[in-house]
């Protein structure tokens, strides 16, 4: 089994689009678009795994400030600097892993960690 998609809820789906397209380098799949011609959500590619970044309900809860959940992107060590660069600011880093939030509050990381498969 492999993951086959994953959906982010927001407000904003340009905005939180473009952070994962600008800082990720992700590219852009398709546009969705509701019963009223009103964009719905967007669908980036993430290496064959489709990222929906989907407009979030009336009255739906957003993202906790605090919730420490995330969004994790594997990268090779040597991208590090340049991850670095472009999710600045860096909330937390270890070893292996760069942690930020997206414009939604969103925890997300890049990460080399070498798990052993």
């Amino acid at each position: 089994m492999r993951l086959h998609h994953l959906a982010l809820r927001t407000n904003d789906v340009e905005r939180t689009a473009r952070y994962y397209r600008d800082a990720l380098g992700l590219g852009e799949m398709a546009r969705k678009l509701d019963d009223h011609g009103a964009l719905r959500s967007i669908w980036l590619d993430v290496e064959g795994v489709v990222l929906m970044v989907e407009r979030r309900s009336e009255g739906e809860p957003g993202v906790l400030s605090t919730s420490m959940e995330l969004v994790a992107f594997s990268i090779d060590r040597a991208m590090r600097d340049e991850f670095r660069r472009r999710l600045a600011p860096i909330e937390a880093e270890t070893e292996f892993t760069l942690y930020a939030r997206d414009p939604d509050g969103r925890r997300v990381a890049v990460s080399c960690y070498p798990f052993d498969r």
